[in-house]
């Protein structure tokens, strides 16, 4: 979350560097009250969210026939309500305030489907659903939705999956020349939130350029 007088680096540096003004708490994103309680701790520190980055996610992948069941429920709670939960404690004040952006983190996997992938795109097709709709309904509100969503991306997402995908994801990451670092996405996010608020760019679609599907 960042308010709106964050500069642009600190949409990309992480914490960890030691930047002033920053607040880091560790929260568990299916906890709505937790969730919620760390958004109050922060506004009354630095003052009402501008910005909120839904990004936590998980991926475990396998044919549906064989998938446990508990996985499902990990995605579904963590993609889909996790977010939804992350929606639920900036939304009310952004509308009283007349002012405010959401970005939601979906993926290519929300937009085509995978192999053994069913689940998890059934998460971030509902991510990208969501946040259209939801959109529509605080457009006149003038609170922005955006969604990001991103293709290959080098980040510990694969290392949920098991061994053989692990290493076939290896595989076809040489064979497309490399993946987005984290950093790309971040710096898309930075520039759809640095649009002045009249102007909502309602999704990015990036990927490595050798990425096909």
């Amino acid at each position: 979350m960042f308010s709106r007088s964050s500069d642009y680096a600190s949409l990309i540096r992480p914490t960890a560097l030691g930047l002033p003004n920053t607040q880091c708490r560790q929260v568990d994103v299916t906890d709505r009250a937790a969730l919620s309680e760390a958004v109050a701790e922060a506004e009354v520190r630095f003052g009402p969210v501008d910005l909120i980055v839904n990004n936590a996610g998980q991926m475990q992948l396998s044919p549906l026939a064989e998938q446990s069941p508990e996985e499902w429920d990990q995605m579904l709670d963590m993609n889909v309500k996790g977010v939804l939960n992350g929606i639920h404690a900036v939304l009310p004040n952004m509308l009283a305030r007349r002012h405010g952006t959401i970005i939601n983190i979906g993926s290519v996997a929300g937009r085509k489907t995978h192999p053994s992938h069913a689940v998890y795109c059934g998460t971030k097709f509902a991510v990208h659903a969501i946040s259209e709709n939801l959109r529509e309904e605080v457009a006149q509100h003038n609170v922005r939705v955006i969604t990001i969503a991103p293709g290959a991306t080098d980040t510990e997402l694969v290392s949920h999956c098991g061994k053989a995908i692990q290493e076939e994801f290896e595989a076809w990451k040489a064979e497309i020349g490399g993946v987005m670092s984290s950093r790309d996405v971040a710096e898309a996010v930075g520039f759809a939130y640095a649009q002045p608020q009249h102007l909502c760019i309602r999704e990015i679609v990036l990927a490595p350029t050798r990425q096909e599907p």
